[in-house]
């Protein structure tokens, strides 16, 4: 099965009203502000859109309600992070028949797995579905690494194509590609090692905090395709302050109130997450508030 996707891919936030319902016209107008803005597709549902906060009918009418805003204009790719392998099938069942264009699957949660499980519960989600599928490893967040051993176990399945990497080590892209070649299309998925992992591989990049400047980010990216160092290292360095925001524990937080003071959204998140407060309050938004001062020339 072979995939389009590349280019700057924003996992996107899930908005909520003050109820803590989710609102769905606000959730589309941030959407469709990033289509707008010319990303390359839309990850919902993910660790920035609080999928684990969701319940189940949540879920699918929130992936319904995308798929209408979306409209055609760019791959949809719904999470699917969910407590045990059953509520995972059936999710990935159900996201197909709503009409997304793609699965981004995590691990099962809270459960640390062996590889052999590991690969057991991928397998079981990519069968129930013919979405093709990204496999998300991310170590520091969800205590394992998808390791060689699982990807040798999934390398049968047509529709387990690609690999979103947020292992902090980039050396990982580079012994990925020579253990596998061009089995597995790459994605780099965290944001403050990015540019290198375009370097060394990687289709596309799966980022947080082009929910708030999705502009410099396409620039970035357009700047790396076409060979541009120069540009691209300067839009990087420029970024690099915030990037590091994904990369810690109170990331979703920290993207929303970005948002929040880009003007492209609202800092509520569901508990058991609160908003930020105090200095580290102070800090981000000061931090996003600099930024936007500094932005470069596009």
């Amino acid at each position: 099965m072979s995939i389009s996707w590349e280019g700057v891919i924003p996992a996107a936030t899930t908005q909520f009203a003050a109820d803590f319902s989710i609102d769905f016209d606000s959730t589309a107008t941030v959407q469709d502000g990033l289509i707008r803005d010319g990303v390359h597709g839309l990850i919902v549902m993910g660790t920035v859109g609080e999928n684990n906060s969701l319940d189940a009918d949540e879920k699918r009418a929130m992936l319904a309600a995308t798929v209408k805003t979306v409209a055609g204009r760019v791959p949809v790719i719904a999470g699917v992070a969910e407590l045990d392998t059953r509520r995972a099938a059936a999710f990935a069942r159900d996201a197909e028949a709503l009409g997304a264009d793609g699965l981004m699957v995590l691990p099962a949660m809270v459960y640390v797995p062996t590889q052999a499980e590991l690969a057991a519960h991928f397998r079981t989600v990519a069968e129930a579905t013919g979405l093709p599928i990204m496999l998300y490893n991310n170590p520091p967040a969800y205590r394992v690494s998808i390791g060689f051993e699982a990807l040798h176990a999934l390398s049968d399945l047509p529709n387990v194509v690609a690999l979103k990497e947020s292992a902090p080590d980039t050396r990982r892209f580079t012994d990925l590609l020579n253990e596998f070649g061009d089995r597995y299309v790459l994605f780099a998925g965290l944001d403050d090692v990015a540019l290198e992992g375009l370097m060394l591989g990687a289709q596309g990049w799966v980022s947080g905090l082009t929910n708030a400047f999705p502009k410099e980010s396409l620039a970035l990216w357009d700047a790396f395709k076409r060979g541009d160092m120069q540009t691209a290292l300067a839009i990087y360095r420029w970024f690099m302050p915030l990037l590091h925001l994904d990369a810690d524990h109170d990331l979703v937080q920290s993207i929303k109130i970005a948002e929040q003071v880009m003007g492209r959204g609202h800092e509520r998140v569901r508990p058991p997450r609160h908003p930020l407060v105090g200095a580290r309050r102070a800090e981000v938004i000061a931090m996003v508030e600099k930024a936007a001062a500094t932005r470069p020339v596009l």
